[in-house]
């Protein structure tokens, strides 16, 4: 059953609200429902978001371009990896840069 919703190009099946939504709309709401269940985001209202803590810490975490080529390189070596997996990564690469700037472990 999984194997079927992914392969669907319908992102969101069997949801009244894709009904009247353009494609482009559709697989937004269907990344925002990913980052949803993540954990990086979360809903407060019917159209409303906010960033969770988990959320504001991926992007610091990313937002060095070292950490993050580091993330995407180590992905890479390993045939893929998920999101959470991704996170992890990032973070562990910059405590790893933080760690050596600062000279202690974290």
């Amino acid at each position: 059953m999984l194997f079927d919703f992914e392969a669907s190009k319908d992102y969101l099946i069997l949801d009244r609200k894709s009904l009247g939504m353009s494609e482009d709309e559709r697989k937004w709401q269907h990344h925002l429902d990913l980052l949803c269940d993540q954990g990086f985001v979360r809903q407060i209202s019917s159209s409303g978001y906010r960033l969770t803590s988990a959320g504001h810490d991926f992007i610091n975490a990313i937002r060095s371009d070292t950490a993050w080529e580091k993330t995407k390189d180590g992905a890479v070596k390993i045939g893929g990896a998920t999101l959470g997996m991704m996170a992890d990564m990032a973070v562990a690469y910059l405590k790893q840069e933080a760690a050596e700037k600062l000279g202690i472990n974290l």
